[in-house]
């Protein structure tokens, strides 16, 4: 596929370009002339589930042929057959011992954190534990630091690395996965450098920002048939930029420093670096333009140099709307009409943000026309009816049960949901009048069979209310407990109520609690806690309820409801896998997009930096490099809420930068295609608020006849439910 070369082989392929199509495009002309089973041999290692996906699709899509071998970089150990690694520890075996550990330290340690920052705490431990596997760096070598204060703070942290330490050194069963992980690439690596494979191996789209990963990447580049393809590489950067990238502590915000850190791993240049096929981005001088106004800080004066050498703003702006919303629900509304239209006129397009409340009140407003996106992130679990159902019911064993809570549970359509549903309903609207009328703050069984039976006193049904109110106070009241017990029993009590309660009065079974994608992730948490639980110990009601609402928020539920393949909703880790005619990057505000660095409770950026670790900037870094992938699309959208619901927001530091550089670009028309980007995105506004006004018509806001024709009449307004129709 490749011929030899004296250095590592490195390509890259530039922001805006479909890079699956593009990646499957330049192997197939690479193995045309070679005889077909030679595809068959071809190592493909990707970095997501999705990205393995779009792949195998293109590949399918093509003529009759073998297909390359396609893996996960996550999942190596098909690289190394007769490798006898032990599987991974699960996460959540690793979570329970984290928060046994902690929990003793706490209660050995008086004073030295809260009990109520526990789980926080642990969490925190154990991603600083993974950070540290993957970069190869030891409790030891944090715990040597040049600390001269030795402040209190840096004495009590020692003591969590001391735990972090201990966890690793005494484990005698499955490793850490991050553990697994760099033993299998170093394991690889090894193997490749005694007997390296004469046939193609190829990391594709990975960025090489954790260390495990640059390790193997490292070894791929330097096979004889190996070869690295870089996602959204920067070509329209000067060589001279590059080099000055070389100040991690300055740098690591900046979209292309992986590249550079890649590039000083493995010995090359700027120059040595090629494109991947021949395939044009869609603007290449777009991506010029976003290349000069994401320059490093200390190197943005080159504005005044490089600026006068762009050529074509008007080409470069012309596809990009900046839509400047004054609330998230405007914004939300304009996205939605905007995807609506290109339902219309037959685009694909995606939406990118990082707010997942923006990407759910958008599909909120795109489910009014039926249209389903796929969203690539799905919904939490924690906000599905199961989940909701699981998190009131475990409220019931720690907190005293109050009316709001027990009607707020009869209420959920997950309670008593086989036979008998509609009568549980009616009586649960009984026993709410009831309580309104004579008032019961806080319901016990005792209190509801009085209050009932005053209630329902020559009532011809009066029997039958009376069993189900026995029912109620039977199966939820009384279930407060604040002893402490195994985790076991927590778990086992839990579920047998939640079943109990979505069974019902009489009907025996658990109805759909289970059921649905929702019910199924449920239970695969449920059961998965049930499994580990032994290694829990003991806790309180409080302590389980925080558990469990970490571990189903952590899960998510994509429903088997079939999305339109044309409309969706991705991360901002999308953008490097798919490609769309239109991509609106929504939530634009900092804090949003870029995401405020998570405080780190354990250690400052200069010590970071001296253990070894990566700095807080490492995340902005990769946000801003997904900004500048996903810019360079066919037709984009800049959009943000100049408003939240209780203060102003800022806008993100690519927006301003973007508009700086444009309003200073005087003589080759930058303020002119700025205003024009604005005026493209005001004209949306004012379809948004004719779209809300009660009487507008449809031809007003959006395409006029063919919108309106989609439906099978005029639209005349909007009800704030749905849109009211003239056949």
């Amino acid at each position: 596929m490749f011929e030899p070369t004296a250095f590592p082989r490195v390509f890259g392929l530039a922001p805006g370009v479909d890079f699956p199509r593009a990646l499957v495009s330049g192997i197939i002309n690479r193995m045309s002339d070679s005889p077909p089973e030679a595809m068959a041999r071809v190592q493909l290692i990707v970095n997501t589930r999705r990205m393995h996906r779009r792949l195998a699709a293109l590949f399918a899509k093509q003529d009759a042929m073998l297909l390359p071998q396609l893996c996960l970089i996550t999942d190596l150990d098909g690289l190394a057959p007769g490798t006898m690694l032990p599987p991974a520890v699960s996460p959540l075996r690793r979570r329970l011992d984290l928060i046994a550990l902690v929990s003793k330290l706490i209660e050995k340690e008086e004073g030295i954190a809260p009990r109520a920052s526990l789980y926080d705490l642990t969490d925190s431990l154990a991603r600083l534990m993974d950070e540290m596997q993957s970069e190869g760096v030891s409790a030891a070598d944090i715990t040597q630091l040049d600390v001269r204060d030795q402040s209190g703070h840096w004495q009590r942290a020692q003591q969590f690395f001391q735990i972090a330490q201990e966890y690793v050194e005494r484990m005698d069963g499955p490793p850490e996965a991050e553990v697994r992980q760099r033993q299998l690439v170093d394991l690889l690596a090894h193997r490749w450098q005694q007997s390296p494979p004469d046939h193609p191996v190829i990391v594709a789209g990975s960025t090489g920002s954790r260390g495990t990963t640059l390790r193997l990447m490292q070894a791929v580049a330097n096979l004889p048939q190996g070869a690295l393809v870089l996602p959204g590489f920067d070509f329209e950067m000067p060589a001279a930029i590059w080099s000055q990238l070389n100040n991690e502590m300055m740098s690591e915000d900046h979209p292309q420093y992986r590249f550079f850190r890649l590039m000083q791993a493995l010995d090359i240049t700027r120059g040595q670096i090629s494109p991947w096929d021949d395939n044009p981005p869609p603007s290449r001088a777009r991506n010029a333009l976003v290349s000069l106004s994401l320059r490093p800080a200390p190197f943005t004066h080159a504005w005044m140099t490089e600026g006068t050498q762009l050529t074509d703003i008007e080409s470069a702006t012309n596809k990009i709307t900046m839509l400047r919303a004054p609330t998230p629900r405007t914004e939300a509304l304009a996205i939605a009409l905007r995807l609506r239209a290109a339902v219309d006129s037959g685009q694909t397009a995606a939406l990118i943000t990082p707010d997942r409340m923006l990407t759910r009140q958008v599909t909120a407003a795109l489910d009014q026309w039926g249209i389903l996106p796929d969203d690539s992130a799905g919904t939490p679990l924690h906000l599905s009816p199961p989940g909701r159902l699981l998190r009131h019911v475990a409220a019931l064993m720690h907190r005293r049960l109050d009316a709001e809570a027990l009607l707020t549970l009869l209420k959920h359509p997950l309670t008593h949901i086989g036979q008998g549903r509609n009568t549980h309903i009616l009586n649960t609207q009984k026993l709410e009048l009831a309580i309104r009328d004579e008032g019961l703050p806080y319901p016990d069984s005792t209190g509801l069979m009085r209050l009932m039976t005053r209630a329902t006193k020559n009532a011809s049904d009066a029997d039958d209310l009376l069993s189900w109110v026995a029912w109620v106070g039977h199966t939820i009241a009384g279930q407060c407990s604040a002893e402490e017990r195994p985790l076991t029993e927590w778990v086992a009590r839990h579920v047998a109520l939640a079943e109990a309660i979505a069974e019902g009065e009489t009907d025996g079974k658990s109805g759909a609690l289970w059921l649905r994608a929702a019910g199924e992730e449920a239970r695969a948490v449920m059961t998965n806690l049930a499994d580990h639980a032994e290694h829990g110990g003991t806790m309180t009601a409080v302590a389980y309820a925080d558990l469990l609402n970490a571990l189903l928020s952590d899960a998510t539920v994509r429903e088997r409801d079939a999305p339109r393949s044309d409309v969706m909703i991705w991360g901002t880790l999308e953008a490097r896998v798919q490609g769309a005619d239109l991509v609106i990057l929504g939530g634009l505000n900092d804090g949003t997009w870029p995401e405020a660095p998570t405080p780190d409770p354990w250690m400052n950026r200069a010590m970071r930096h001296k253990a070894g670790l990566l700095l807080p900037e490492r995340r902005i870094g990769l946000s801003a490099h997904d900004y500048q992938q996903a810019i360079g699309a066919p037709e984009v959208w800049l959009t943000r809420a100049i408003r939240s619901d209780d203060a102003e927001t800022v806008a993100s530091r690519w927006i301003n930068r973007l508009s700086n550089l444009l309003d200073g670009l005087s003589m080759q028309g930058g303020p002119d295609a700025l205003n024009a980007m604005i005026a493209r995105g005001d004209m949306w506004l004012a379809k948004v608020a004719a779209f809300e006004a009660t009487g507008g018509k449809g031809e007003h806001f959006i395409d006029g006849p063919r919108f309106a024709g989609a439906f099978g009449g005029d639209v005349v307004g909007h009800s704030g439910h749905g849109l009211d129709f003239v056949a």
